[in-house]
């Protein structure tokens, strides 16, 4: 039966500064870099023979995957970069200071924009600093101006049906190296998680999540390989 490993990247310069990052290709700081080393660590000792690794196009992901591989010492894993993994896009909040952003407009306008289910922030102005429609990785995509929780799910899990479930299916153990939101798209998807609760589900970095998985892609067990950093995981509905 397959296994599926969830790798949240490392922390990034811009979740050390506080500052919404989304799309935006931000590198790792030192401790993202150790992070993901650890989930490496971690995944080695798991015992699992792992076939293949996805990542968004973002570099934080890449790195996170790449370093995860250098420390299991597989570097010579097939690895796959699809911007459907991409982080969550979020608009016009992209690069401002999380704190400076509830000052302005309060914590309450700011909190629905982060964490309700469908409502995506104020889209992103075209023509700025953030503007990916000219960012060669998205030759040929209309990139989003920006993304509720629900439009990145909407983008990642077809590429799940298309692409990743079907390696499942043929019996192959897969490493995702991803995002926050667009691993709570997979996570919703396996653990029929309502609307209402994925919000409010946490990935942690460092940690990464082995899900055993039946013929059928049904969730047999799920635990976080960092037992001592073990976070809560969705119950199967």
């Amino acid at each position: 039966m397959p296994y599926l490993a969830l790798i949240r990247h490392g922390q990034s310069q811009w979740n050390l500064d506080n500052r919404f990052t989304g799309w935006v290709d931000v590198n790792l700081t030192a401790e993202g870099e150790a992070q993901a080393r650890r989930s490496g660590e971690l995944l080695a000792q798991s015992g699992v023979d792992f076939d293949r690794l996805y990542t968004s196009v973002q570099t934080r992901a890449i790195r996170t995957g790449t370093l995860a591989l250098e420390a299991m010492g597989q570097v010579w894993l097939p690895v796959v970069k699809d911007w459907r993994l991409n982080e969550r896009h979020y608009g016009g909040l992209t690069g401002l200071d999380k704190k400076e952003t509830a000052d302005k407009h309060g914590e309450a306008q700011v909190l629905v924009w982060r964490r309700s289910y469908d409502i995506p922030p104020p889209p992103l102005a075209p023509g700025g600093e953030f503007d990916f429609s000219k960012d060669r990785r998205y030759a040929g995509v209309t990139a989003p101006e920006t993304e509720s929780l629900k439009d990145t799910l909407d983008r990642v899990l077809p590429y799940w049906q298309s692409t990743i479930a079907p390696e499942l299916e043929a019996g192959k153990n897969l490493m995702i190296a991803a995002h926050g939101n667009s691993l709570r798209a997979i996570v919703k998807l396996l653990f029929n998680v309502p609307d209402d609760q994925i919000v409010a589900v946490e990935i942690p970095t460092g940690n990464p999540l082995l899900i055993d998985l039946d013929g059928a892609l049904q969730v047999k067990s799920a635990h976080y390989l960092d037992e001592a950093r073990a976070q809560a995981i969705p119950k199967v509905a």
